[in-house]
């Protein structure tokens, strides 16, 4: 338990307003560090919470076991009607925040004016970085949350001179990306938006150069054990140039068990636990692909062949496959979209989960021995926290540099090779193999001997004298003394 520092000391009345990009996977993260903020300084939380219109329902449910120093504060939808439906995530995600800012600005300004608080930072999403600027018009001090890894940050800091040193469209480059305190990596393992210089390439631009001209500093949901030479590259340039907000370490960012506590489960999700007592040590692969994971029916049908092959125990929190993001309702029906005879072939060694489960007490139950993840920063950091290797199956997004991360530098990961199928289709046979070696293999007992010694240095950087602890006691500090970099 952390111990609180200067709580009886902090004014109450302080308060710090949490601008997080639309989405239950990125509100998770300000939520968490919000509690943290309330447990050790005391502060007051406002999140202030955007609508594209796309269903807030988990949102809510999320937002309503606050406690009521953290307060969500709810935005007008916007209306993206006019945005079509094949455009990126990140196009989406950016048209929203762009379209809240008249919302946003007055939602600053009504909370300026509570006698009962003063506001002394605005934190915002890298995705939301046009709020900073709103932020430091009312002189509120801007901030960025990145809850990415210091290796996307690095990547999109350094984006504005790349485009200029890489006409070509990075897709079609060769030559391995090599980027300050990094890992090389192919350019295949760039960020769907970068790879074409496209609409989505540009609104990462412009929210990167937002940041380095309007924020004061960037917490990064990351810790310095982790990323050790990144955070010290970033320091340096910053350094050399004299440009730029700090960059504070404050991570992992975790959710806790007890946060499931407050979210009634599900019948599947209790039987599930119970199922799990029942298991071996070590011996259940965990397969979730979070929230806008996607596949398609080919790729969904290999998978769950393969799982079937293999004879391992798993847990699979299944979704239709397609392109859309899904609700969790009780309208999923599994056996309407898995191959037929599935659930009776597996009905001894596995579990089928509709929509949602309790991740992370899954992922620290002893019996799970494996998470077959998209790779998402938060699900991994999750995995790492909880001691748990990785199988890597990235597919959108950032995923595949956050898969490079894990594989090939904290080396806590086994990432599932996709060149290796027919037409980007891994097949049931190399699925069967991968879940074998991540459950069995001398390779699986390599990567859970190294995740455990990364789970230590996890809980040391977020202990009460951990460098991330003091990281974001810094931040506090600046906060509560208006003094900034």
């Amino acid at each position: 338990m952390e111990d609180v520092v200067d709580a009886a000391s902090s004014e109450p009345n302080l308060r710090v307003v949490m601008v997080p990009s639309p989405g239950h996977g990125h509100l998770i993260p300000f939520v968490e560090l919000s509690k943290r903020l309330l447990l050790r300084h005391n502060f007051s939380i406002t999140i202030i919470v955007p609508d594209n219109g796309s269903g807030m329902i988990p949102q809510r449910q999320l937002l309503q076991t606050l406690p009521p120093t953290v307060s969500p504060l709810y935005l007008p939808p916007v209306s993206l009607s006019d945005v079509p439906s094949d455009a990126n995530v990140i196009t989406r995600v950016t048209l929203t925040m762009i379209r809240s800012l008249p919302a946003i600005h007055d939602a600053l300004i009504q909370l300026q004016h509570d006698n009962g608080s003063r506001v002394v930072a605005a934190v915002a999403d890298f995705l939301s970085a046009d709020a900073l600027q709103v932020a430091s018009q009312l002189q509120i001090p801007p901030y960025v949350f990145y809850t990415c890894s210091a290796f996307h940050l690095t990547l999109g800091l350094k984006a504005p001179e790349l485009h200029w040193t890489h006409p070509e469209e990075f897709r079609d480059s060769s030559e391995p990306l090599k980027l300050p305190g990094c890992v090389p990596f192919p350019n295949a393992d760039l960020p769907d938006s970068y790879l074409d210089k496209k609409d989505a390439y540009k609104w990462m631009l412009h929210v990167h150069e937002r940041i380095s001209a309007d924020a004061a500093g960037i917490m990064i949901n990351s810790f310095m054990e982790l990323e050790s030479e990144i955070f010290k590259a970033l320091t340096e340039e910053r350094s050399r140039t004299g440009f730029g907000p700090a960059v504070y370490p404050i991570g992992p960012v975790p959710r806790l068990e007890s946060d499931e506590d407050l979210v009634k489960l599900s019948n599947e999700s209790i039987e599930c636990l119970k199922w799990l007592d029942k298991q071996p040590e070590s011996s259940v692969l965990f397969i979730s692909f979070g929230s806008g994971g996607k596949q398609s029916q080919a790729q969904f049908d290999e998978l769950a062949h393969g799982l079937a092959m293999s004879g391992k125990r798993f847990i699979w929190v299944i979704k239709p496959p397609g392109n859309n993001i899904v609700e969790v309702t009780d309208s999923i029906v599994p056996s309407s979209f898995l191959p037929k005879g599935f659930l009776e072939k597996t009905k001894r060694v596995g579990l089928v989960i509709p929509g949602w489960a309790p991740q992370i007490r899954i992922l620290n139950h002893g019996s799970t021995g494996g998470f077959m993840s998209h790779c998402g920063w938060n699900s991994s950091l999750e995995s790492i926290t909880n001691g748990v290797p990785v199988l890597a199956y990235p597919n959108q997004a950032e995923q595949r540099m956050n898969a490079v991360v894990w594989a090939e530098d904290a080396k806590v990961a086994l990432r599932i090779d996709e060149s290796i199928g027919k037409d980007g289709i891994v097949g049931r046979e190399e699925i069967a193999g991968y879940v074998t070696a991540v459950l069995d293999g001398e390779e699986g007992k390599l990567l859970r001997r190294k995740v455990k010694e990364l789970k230590a240095a996890a809980n040391t950087a977020i202990g009460n004298d951990g460098s991330s602890t003091k990281s974001l006691d810094q931040v506090a500090n600046l906060w509560k003394n208006q003094n900034h970099p």
